[in-house]
């Protein structure tokens, strides 16, 4: 059995047929946009997705996403399909790891079934008890003894009491004992302004053999004492408190009964209340409000309340007045009473006066809630998009103080299983979870009963550590995951349900993998296909490929130039293919050379001192000036957490005197050295079809001003907003410049019809009749990189930057290509080609993360050199990355492990490639060896 396609052409796609066997690891590799993606997962997988949708009812199939139409036109012998794509598992800051793989929800059931419930105040289990529990107590400790059973009413409370005192006399109570002594009801005489102890007297009695009257006076005491039953010894005076609640002896702090909806931090009845499940808390800090401390008032020493905003302006000259505070006085010179009452408010009733929206003068006398409160508030309610997001980057995060970030509340927090709290559970790493769990030492009844959640625990953690994923933490935020953590973690829920007969398709399920974790990755895809499975997979991992049942590789080139199956096989076979830009790589006849001469550092020096933030163990690090440098190490080890997390926020805030939040660390030095920070990740450009290379480049701005400065446009008056699709004026109107008009299908999939009034190209017919050598506005945005370099090849500030788009490697690619069809890889290459065509001040400090994401051996081959060149204007580039290609490379190399969560978090080696191969500590050194040994053979 096999797959067969035909004719497939979607995007660049130009593939005839294509045969795909069944229970089969299938590689797809190539260059980055050359149609792997397109083919596996917007094709093969689109059209088993779309023939398993259709064959639901209607009423299940509004419930479901629906893909966009493939474009082919036959593919038989389709089995059900899986995708695994790269991306993050969500954006809901509820969403952990622990809720994502369900493990968490195993991790409650346990606590709620065998948990045992503490008071937090005397730290005393809180044990629950049965009234025949009770009874057995009795018979067996006391049995023929006098007792007295008390229910108790109120404990330590001032006041009379008389409503509570006339209940219990209507019930047909006669006596009760008030602080200690039993008197008659109807002659009890409470002094109300004294904290006084009430038990009601149920029974007086014998303990015997024949329970039928104990066990009525303890239900009904258990009745009157909301659960506390108080047994008191006559001969001794001893009083025995039980519980049917979980309540502390002491204090009379309960729990009602353990259920899983206690420890979670999504339902109102375990979600801690000041945070409401989040863990943290929103606040602005002083310092991002006040713009400049030698600035006064009226000169805008505070953000938003400067003149510029009248009503606040106004609001904030009343208080001053009011309070007699100087205005024209510079902030630092103001008292500190005084500047905690204008940031923080004051509960004087204060007149002031201030514009209403018409700008007429009203008054109001109120308390003044504060400059900050005011902020808080207008983040929380307002509805308009720009004052959320303007309001937003003056906000900081910090751990709840009531929960101390744990998400529960007061009565989850204090459910133990062998002194250990869920909140301490969940914050261990995946692999010492396990540990834990093989670790616990149960009583026959909790074993019982625990065994298997236990079992679902253990089988979910292994899964993740058979997938390189030991390091994570159960309650890790779901999007702080990178795209491979995600894909990886989705992985192993698929190992776990050991599907058979379905078609996985995975998409680079290496991203972010170390090197010595990759052998267990590989051996998970050889699992899923050894179950009867097809796995597909979009890579360019050489290891990966050597273990592959089949390899297609498309190409020959990107976009236009790609779309092609040019040679498959084996890897042996497609190393002996001349037409395999792969083969060419794995057999050595290409490869990205190893530079003759390291350069060596010079005395200047990035220096970060202390750094402990997350797993980081006070770790001191030293990145050299005007170098490349790669920061390595396992997956986990904290490289993100030392250059993401602290070195990239502490530099931007100090060189743009910003408040982004910092990983915890002493300082660092070095800084005078850097005149910009330039963080290039893979987030995409834009999230809508109007964003494309252009605009965000921004050569769209100079090829409108072109366009307004040909004679036509002068003459008709045409200025450079008329070639733009996004105002009004030059667009077309039907279509508001998409091109397309949607029409929903309810059910089915949208259908996107090409506007019919200018026929997809986005600008009226007055707009489209200029032109620029022959070609109109529409149709120069429909030209490739590659294309656009010849035709502006004489105007500087446009051939600058599309020919920096084709030194990355993106000549393929067209100018107004929506951004939602780019890869990360090629979202990544784009910002690197924005920054490239800044003027360079030879100071830069560039960071890149993983930059090799979706790129083949022959895209990491134009990159470095690009990444060199970057170098050699005197810049500083911080590369995080796993690819023995970059590493072997790179002039200088920080290897931070030894592993990962907390057994990681120390610089393992530093130095040249050539220097730390002797390391025997680290996990990346024995691969950069074998780079540098297969360099010089090939050589």
């Amino acid at each position: 059995m096999s797959i067969q396609l035909i004719n497939a052409r979607k995007n660049n796609l130009k593939v005839d047929q294509l045969t795909v066997e069944h229970n089969k690891l299938i590689i797809f590799s190539g260059p980055s946009g050359s149609g792997k993606s397109t083919l596996a997962l917007g094709t093969i997988y689109a059209e088993a997705y779309k023939r398993y949708v259709s064959s639901l009812s209607s009423y299940a199939r509004q419930f479901l996403s629906v893909l966009p139409e493939t474009e082919v036109d036959s593919i038989e012998g389709l089995p059900p399909a899986i995708a695994i794509e790269q991306k993050a598992t969500s954006h809901n800051p509820r969403s952990t790891v622990g809720t994502v793989t369900e493990i968490y929800d195993y991790v409650r059931l346990l606590y709620a079934r065998i948990g045992v419930p503490h008071c937090p105040i005397h730290k005393t289990s809180l044990a629950a008890f049965s009234i025949s529990q009770i009874i057995d107590l009795l018979l067996e400790k006391h049995l023929d003894e006098k007792v007295i059973i008390l229910a108790p009413l109120k404990q330590g409370q001032s006041g009379a009491h008389d409503t509570v005192i006339q209940d219990a006399i209507n019930q047909g109570f006669v006596r009760a004992r008030l602080n200690g002594s039993i008197q008659r009801l109807i002659e009890i005489n409470i002094d109300p302004k004294k904290k006084n102890t009430l038990e009601l007297v149920i029974d007086r009695l014998t303990i015997t053999k024949d329970q039928q009257r104990l066990a009525d006076s303890l239900e009904l005491c258990n009745h009157y004492g909301n659960g506390r039953i108080l047994v008191c010894l006559k001969e001794t005076d001893e009083d025995l408190l039980y519980s049917t609640n979980h309540a502390c002896s002491q204090c009379g702090f309960s729990i009602d009964h353990l259920e899983p909806k206690l420890f979670s931090f999504n339902s109102p009845i375990g979600a801690c209340s000041s945070c409401d499940g989040l863990g943290m808390r929103r606040f602005i800090k002083p310092e991002s409000i006040i713009t400049n401390e030698s600035l006064s008032l009226e000169d805008g020493a505070l953000r938003f309340w400067d003149t510029s905003h009248k009503h606040y302006w106004a609001v904030l000259q009343s208080v001053a007045k009011h309070l007699e505070i100087a205005t024209d006085t510079p902030w630092n010179q103001l008292d500190e009473a005084d500047q905690d009452c204008i940031l923080y408010g004051s509960k004087q009733r204060i007149k002031m006066t201030y514009p209403n929206i018409y700008g007429k003068p009203i008054t109001r006398i109120k308390a003044f809630e504060g400059v900050i409160p005011n902020l808080e508030r207008r983040y929380q309610e307002t509805e308009t998009v720009s004052i959320k997001e303007s309001i937003g980057k003056l906000l900081a995060f910090s751990a709840c103080s009531t929960c101390n970030g744990s998400r529960l509340n007061e009565k989850a927090r204090h459910v133990m299983i062998h002194d250990q709290a869920i909140s301490t559970t969940v914050s261990l790493p995946i692999n010492e979870l396990l540990n834990w769990c093989q670790s616990l030492n149960l009583t026959p009844f909790e074993a019982e009963i625990a065994d298997k959640i236990l079992t679902e625990i253990k089988n979910r953690t292994q899964f993740l550590m058979s997938v390189g994923l030991n390091y994570l933490f159960l309650n890790r935020a779901a999007d702080t995951l990178s795209g491979g953590e995600a894909q990886r973690i989705r992985l192993a829920s698929q190992i776990g349900s050991g599907l058979v007969g379905v078609m996985y398709v995975l998409d680079e399920p290496s991203i972010g993998l170390h090197m010595r974790d990759n052998h267990r990755l590989i051996q998970t895809l050889i699992k899923l296909r050894d179950l009867g499975n097809t796995v597909i997979v979009v890579e360019h991992d050489e290891e990966t490929m050597y273990h592959a049942d089949y390899i297609y590789d498309i190409g020959p080139g990107a976009g236009i130039h790609g779309g092609e199956v040019t040679a498959s096989g084996t890897a042996d076979e497609l190393k002996n293919n001349p037409k395999s830009l792969t083969g060419k790589y794995l057999s050595g006849q290409l490869d990205i050379p190893v530079p003759s001469k390291r350069q060596a550092p010079s005395d200047h020096w990035i220096k970060i001192l202390g750094a402990r933030c997350h797993n980081l163990k006070s770790i001191n690090v030293d990145i050299p000036v005007g170098l490349i440098t790669c920061v390595t190490g396992v997956s986990g080890s904290g490289k993100s957490t030392l250059i993401n997390d602290t070195l990239h926020p502490f530099i931007h805030n100090k060189l743009f005197k910003a408040n982004w939040p910092i990983g915890e660390c002493d300082d660092i030095l070095g800084i005078q050295h850097i005149d910009k920070v330039i963080d290039i990740d893979q987030s995409p450009i834009g999230r809508t079809p109007r964003s494309n290379p252009a605009t965000y480049t921004g050569v769209f701005s100079h090829i409108r001003d072109l366009f307004s400065q040909t004679e036509e446009a002068r003459s008709r008056g045409y200025q450079p907003g008329r070639f733009s699709f996004n105002v009004k004026g030059g667009r077309c109107e039907a279509c508001s410049g998409d091109g397309l008009i949607k029409v929903e299908m309810h059910f089915l999939s949208d259908v996107y019809v090409t506007c019919s009034i200018c026929q997809g190209k986005r600008f009226n017919r007055e707009t489209l009749s200029v032109t620029y050598k022959g070609l109109n506005i529409h149709e120069v945005l429909d030209l490739t990189v590659e294309e656009a370099i010849t035709i502006f090849k004489n105007i500087p500030k446009i051939y600058k930057k599309v020919q920096t788009l084709s030194d990355v490697g993106l000549g393929y690619i067209k100018l107004g290509q929506s951004a939602t069809t780019l890869s990360g890889g090629e979202a990544q290459r784009i910002k690197l080609a924005k920054e490239l065509s800044k003027r360079s001040t030879g100071q830069t400090l560039f960071i890149f993360d993983e930059p090799t994401t979706g790129l083949h051996f022959h895209d990491i081959a134009k990159l470095m050199q690009v990444i060199q060149s970057l170098r050699d204007q005197g810049n500083t580039v911080v590369i995080i990355e796993h690819n023995i290609d970059v590493i072997k490379t790179a002039d200088w190399i920080i290897d931070i492990g030894p592993e990962g969560g907390t057994a990681g978090g120390e610089v393992v080696a530093f130095g040249s490639p050539e220097k730390i191969i002797s390391s025997t500590k680290s996990y990346t050194t024995p691969y950069i060896r074998e780079a540098l040994n297969k360099s010089k053979l090939t050589e």
